[in-house]
């Protein structure tokens, strides 16, 4: 998918002419009507569809005392529903048989089986990419059974796609998730076509006006992200900072709350992405492979974005290697209103490069290798209406990760899956000088007070072993495996000193600092887990499973039990009931392994007239036995605990009609031991301290509502309202220091999260229109962000985040169609294909802000700033 933007200034126009332009915002004009009229249609459509008809049955005549066995053969797809398969082999043995018996399912996904003799059978089916399904049937004496065939996707055939229609919801998952497929990704209007701007789409992920995610109340830092399994984020930080190329995606998967003891490392969220393994056929795709312009008053300005993507791939050994290769450049200056222009622009310029090898040993066993290298430039990176470039930081960041995963599977189903993943990550951060800092009541000034490098390694290995099916009660899926890992960095970190300015311009505070602030951290862990998915009967699943860590640097022993449960009340399948517990354990940043070895803070306070007031106090970095007002414990590399998160969850799933389904869940998220910062002076004494203690706790509740539909055939309608709760400590250590180290480190308090929506509706979906055209829109609205009341030593005035941004509403469309292409000496082909289509972000031009000026001294205070406004642009792909 392309994304071309025609950059709009305040006072500027498109550089192509003010025909266009003209042309441009008629056209996103009709965007907004259509998607009004659209709205209005599904109602209809949804409301005054027919049930989807009952499917008959051949009832050929038979013996009395003979019985029969029919049923369905489904797959489970990552929305928690099933599809039915059509032209699967079903095969049925047993004793009262002799020879075994097959057949092939028909269209709707049934098979049967007549004339049995009473007696006990297998039925089994074992199609390529799935695993193989073994079920044991008893059929008394003329008896007429029903028994489906449910199948899951093998993990080492990560290729394998499932077609059909979605029949019911299904009981084979026990947890709520949210999840987009390839082709969402692939058609959804997103800002900049990453994987990171569609994890805002899942009910509850919010992005805070700094542009940070938070999951479950918990910034990224305190979430994992796996790719194929393994962790794939900054190995200092915990960020989402390795760039993913949405062209490789097959799925990505947001866990609310994780029923699963195999994965561990996280007190936030829980993200899966599995990457589309290399086809046995040549294919290429080219994205956004022409600039968008930017102009000012009719004249060109330069390159407002440029980010060509291209994929291509296939068999290097005809069914032995297969290859994929995706390359993105980028090139953009994105604005920011609020700021003089040319002076308000942060500029990116990066490369992604992902590499897949898959290696097909055997029809049972399989090799992939992925190496993805990602460096990256941004200057100005966090500019915005009261910081200034002069103020700001450039990030520069470079790395590569190498994950290796070898998969075998026995025939009878067992799979023994060994992944090992590699990440170096390089990056470093400065200011645009070394002037002293000033912060005033109207902003930022001087230059950004804090530089900093960092190398960080991280090796994982993960091998896995799955059981075949067993039949004790019912099937029984157990897993086994371990899970190691050794995280480590070196680095450095330089501080200059801040000012704080009355809005007379007279100083009221001063920061130094003192130390060399060279640093260095280590952590590793080693992890058992066990896991049974035990399904009683086509009605009843449990999951049930524990985990047991040990962390160098964190607990010795971290045992995470969790349960859960998916229940089926009536016959028709129609109705879900899922719940669920358990206990996670996070890692132990590595910014918290080396605190004490960063600057120390000399802090100076001045009355109005300059004067200083008293000594100035020296904030010595220490680790806190069990937060304020405890002894400081200097112990320079073992804080000895990590982050605890309780999870519950509760959800009801009702199939309402064919193609129309609703959840209610309410989940709620318990964190305690959080790494929080907290200033403790003594001047008496001259004991004064700035703290890290493990005190910290966050508490998330969410109630959501989702309705899931399929309107009309190739179409997708999903609407969400999410009503949640978060609070805990404010000054948690990955608040404070990432991206970047805070000018000022005000005492901890708890209160109302940075991230907290009280309401929240998201809608996106994806609809054919006349003419071949395919419609995707998203809404997103929800309550404003909260901000707190500052003073001019920056601390908190009233009720922290008790005041709150205006309601945000955004409206985004996409609109394309696309066409056969025929190449030169190559013919026409329905494989080869471009797509052209246009996409508005904010089409109702609605100026969400970003900022606010929130200290009480400014004369602009409570002002808000750095609004949003409408981006149009082409979209332009190539398609084979």
């Amino acid at each position: 998918m392309v994304f071309k933007r025609l950059e709009k200034e305040r006072q500027g126009h498109s550089l192509t002419t003010v025909v266009k332009n003209r042309l441009l915002r008629h056209v996103c004009r009709w965007g907004a009507v259509v998607t009004l009229v659209l709205w209005i249609s599904l109602v209809a459509l949804s409301i005054g569809s027919a049930a989807g008809l009952a499917q008959e049955r051949s009832t050929a005549a038979q013996d009395p005392g003979t019985g029969s066995l029919n049923g369905q053969v489904k797959a489970i797809t990552g929305q928690g529903q099933t599809d039915v398969l059509s032209g699967i082999e079903v095969t049925l043995s047993g004793a009262p048989l002799g020879a075994s018996r097959s057949t092939v399912t028909d269209e709707d996904g049934h098979f049967q089986f007549m004339q049995l003799p009473a007696g006990t059978y297998s039925l089994g089916a074992s199609p390529e990419g799935f695993r193989p399904s073994v079920t044991t049937v008893t059929l008394g004496q003329g008896q007429a059974a029903l028994q489906d065939v449910v199948l899951q996707i093998n993990s080492s055939v990560q290729g394998m796609e499932v077609h059909g229609d979605a029949s019911d919801i299904s009981t084979e998952s026990t947890e709520t998730n949210a999840a987009l497929s390839d082709l969402e990704l692939n058609s959804l209007p997103l800002a900049e076509q990453k994987f990171t701007d569609a994890l805002s789409l899942t009910p509850g992920v919010v992005r805070t006006p700094e542009g940070k995610l938070n999951f479950n109340g918990q910034s990224e830092s305190e979430g994992i992200l796996l790719i194929n399994s393994t962790e794939n984020v900054d190995p200092v930080t915990g960020s989402f900072t390795i760039s993913v190329p949405i062209d490789v995606i097959e799925s990505m998967v947001v866990h609310d709350a994780p029923d699963t003891a195999e994965y561990g490392g996280f007190s936030g969220g829980l993200t899966q992405i599995e990457t589309r393994p290399p086809l046995d056929t040549w294919n290429y795709r080219v994205h956004d492979f022409l600039p968008g312009f930017r102009g000012k008053n009719g004249v060109l300005r330069g390159i407002a974005d440029f980010t060509p993507r291209v994929a291509f791939g296939g068999p290097l050994i005809k069914g032995k290697l297969n290859f994929t290769e995706e390359f993105t450049w980028e090139v953009r200056n994105q604005p920011v209103r609020g700021l003089p222009w040319p002076y308000n622009e942060t500029r990116t310029r990066s490369v992604t490069s992902f590499t897949q090898f898959q290696v097909i040993l055997s029809s049972h066993h399989l090799v992939d290798i992925n190496i993805n290298a990602f460096p990256l430039r941004r200057r100005f990176a966090d500019i915005d209406t009261l910081v200034p470039q002069t103020a700001s930081s450039n990030y520069n960041q470079n790395g590569v990760s190498v994950g290796i995963s070898d998969s075998y599977q026995w025939n009878s189903g067992a799979l023994l899956n060994t992944v090992v993943r590699y990440t170096r990550f390089i990056s470093d951060a400065e200011g645009q000088g070394v002037a002293d800092m000033l912060i005033t009541p109207e902003g930022w000034g001087g230059n950004f007070f804090n530089s900093w490098s960092r190398t960080g390694d991280e090796v994982e290995v993960r091998p896995a072993f799955q059981f075949p099916i067993k039949t004790w009660h019912g099937q029984h899926e157990l897993k086994i495996g371990e899970d190691i890992s050794r995280r480590s960095y070196v680095g450095s970190s330089v501080s200059r000193p801040i000012e704080l300015l009355r809005e007379d311009g007279s100083i009221a505070e001063q920061i130094g600092f003192e130390g060399a602030g060279s640093l260095h951290g280590a952590a590793s862990e080693a992890a058992e887990f066990i896991e049974d998915h035990w399904k009683l009967d086509a009605h009843v699943a449990l999951d049930l499973g524990a985990r047991l860590a040990t962390q160098s640097i964190g607990r010795g022993a971290a045992f995470g039990p969790h349960a859960a449960i998916a229940y089926s009340p009536w016959q028709d399948g129609k109705t879900v009931i899922r719940a669920g517990a358990g206990l996670f354990y996070g890692h132990v940043p590595l910014l918290a392994a080396d605190f004490t070895d960063n600057p120390a803070r000399m802090v100076s306070f001045f009355d109005p007239s300059g004067a200083l007031v008293g000594a100035p106090i020296l904030l010595r970095n220490a680790y806190l036995a069990s937060g304020p007002g405890a002894a400081a414990e200097f112990v320079k590399s073992n804080p000895g605990t990590s982050p605890r998160t309780f999870n519950a969850h509760l959800e009801v799933q009702q199939e309402l009609r064919r193609n129309l389904s609703i959840r209610l869940s309410y989940l709620e998220s318990q964190t305690q031991h959080l790494f929080t910062l907290n200033p403790l002076i003594d001047s008496s004494a001259g004991n004064s301290l700035l703290g890290l203690a493990s005190d910290g706790t966050s508490h998330y509740r969410q109630f959501e509502v989702t309705v899931h539909a399929r309107p009309v055939e190739r179409s997708e309608l999903n609407v969400s309202y999410v009503w949640s709760r978060g609070r805990g400590d404010l000054n948690t250590l990955s608040d404070l220091f990432v991206p970047f180290e805070q000018p000022v480190i005000r005492p901890n308090v708890t209160g109302v999260l940075s991230s907290d929506v009280p309401h929240r509706v998201v809608t996106w979906g994806l609809f054919p229109l006349p003419w071949k055209l395919t419609f995707s829109p998203v809404v997103d609205v929800h309550s404003g962000l909260p901000f707190s009341e500052v003073d001019v030593f920056q601390n908190y005035l009233g009720v922290p985040n008790s005041l709150r941004y205006p309601t945000y509403f955004s409206l985004d469309v996409r609109v394309y169609r696309e066409f056969a292409l025929r190449v030169p000496f190559l013919g026409r082909s329905a494989n080869r294909k471009l797509r052209f289509g246009i996409y508005s972000l904010d089409v109702t031009n609605h100026q969400n802000p970003h900022d606010v000026y929130n200290e009480v001294a400014s004369p602009i205070f409570g002002r808000f700033a750095g609004f949003d406004r409408r981006l149009d642009g082409f979209v332009i792909d190539f398609l084979n």
